[in-house]
């Protein structure tokens, strides 16, 4: 579930931290910028792995700063498809469950990806497989494997929203409008995994003798 990809970027080291060594240096930057964001088409970055290679820095007179130009690994969480994992069943809905790996939320394993005879029970908020007259209940915080079968990547890049359709700048009142509008509409993430458990050995893993 863990790859090792090869990123190219400048990076800016600030004045204060001309006092540490170069690799120190651009390591803290390379985290901060990469750590725990997600980078389209390769995956959620976790950590910086190692430096391949590092120009020499260059000094912008107006503000001080050292650019370096630099080659390095990084640790990403992109699992290939078919891929088994193990997670924790965070919560239920019409729409199917969804599923946490600890650092990473937008798995989701939808009604038609559930073992077949599964139903939704309303009241409770939970999934139940239907097994042979027992009913196997999918419970919240319950530790679950699935199958990855699908990711979907998003660019969810903020774009600008001060110039409106008719090409005016927008007013107070606009901006207000369209805040409150991107506030309340569905947030998309950059990149979401849908799995599955439809097969046997998948599911609650409590359904199986907890192995």
């Amino acid at each position: 579930m863990f790859i090792l990809s090869v990123l190219k970027d400048t990076i800016k080291i600030e004045p204060t931290d001309f006092r540490k060594p170069k690799q120190e240096a651009i390591t803290d930057e390379v985290n901060k910028k990469y750590a725990n964001k997600v980078v389209q088409e390769i995956g959620l970055c976790i950590s910086l792995f190692d430096i391949i290679e590092a120009s020499e820095g260059v000094i912008h007179h107006g503000d001080g700063c050292s650019y370096v130009k630099a080659t390095f690994r990084m640790v990403v969480f992109r699992p290939f498809i078919n891929e088994v994992l193990t997670g924790t069943i965070k919560s239920c809905s019409e729409k199917g469950i969804r599923v946490s790996v600890g650092f990473f939320d937008d798995i989701t394993i939808p009604p038609g990806c559930l073992q077949s005879g599964s139903s939704f029970d309303a009241e409770e908020r939970v999934w139940i497989w239907n097994y042979d007259g027992e009913k196997l209940y999918m419970d919240i915080e319950e530790q679950i494997r699935f199958q990855v079968l699908s990711e979907v990547f998003t660019d969810t890049t903020p774009t600008p929203t001060n110039i409106g359709p008719t090409g005016r700048r927008q007013s107070a009142a606009d901006a207000t409008a369209a805040n409150d509008l991107a506030a309340n509409s569905t947030k998309i993430p950059p990149y979401a995994l849908t799995g599955s458990i439809a097969t046997d050995g998948l599911g609650p893993i409590s359904w199986w003798g907890g192995q």
